[in-house]
């Protein structure tokens, strides 16, 4: 695997909202809903931010992080993965990336949230250093299925 991690571009949006829409698609149906339209157009303004990274293998999107930056910590609020390049290593690559971007500025905390239910993506932030500091109902109100919020220390 030769990947390479980059900010993405404003040009890259509607490839960006396909990878993690499609990779999103069964976590969101096995919270028993769907997509909602249009629940991916913040991504533009993340981009122009340069809080939305993206995992290319040549000119490809195979990945892509969105994240949120909240004053000493950087929230990654979606991973998602290509599916047929899921179980791959990359989103625990990608993972590690916004890490290191993370510590070179300083950030204090790196912090997520996921499905209770979800336990797979339980065990990979857990084995990235990520440890649940509280459960309770998501913030969104969308459903009623129990999320975990982790946090990792960065110092």
């Amino acid at each position: 695997m030769n990947l390479v991690f980059a900010t993405a571009e404003p040009a890259q949006l509607a490839e960006v909202q396909r990878v993690i829409g499609t990779a999103f698609t069964p976590y969101v149906r096995a919270l028993g809903r769907e997509i909602e339209a249009g629940s991916l157009g913040w991504f533009a303004v993340a981009i122009a931010k340069g809080d939305i990274y993206v995992a290319l293998d040549g000119r490809e999107i195979v990945g892509a992080i969105a994240t949120k930056r909240h004053d000493d910590d950087l929230e990654l609020s979606m991973i998602g993965v290509s599916p047929s390049r899921q179980k791959s290593g990359i989103a625990s690559w990608m993972i590690g990336q916004v890490e290191a971007h993370a510590r070179a500025r300083g950030t204090s905390t790196l912090s997520l949230n996921t499905a209770e239910i979800m336990e797979d993506r339980v065990r990979l932030y857990s084995r990235h250093g990520f440890r649940i500091v509280r459960r309770g109902p998501p913030e969104h109100g969308k459903d009623a299925h129990v999320r975990v919020f982790m946090e990792k220390p960065l110092r």
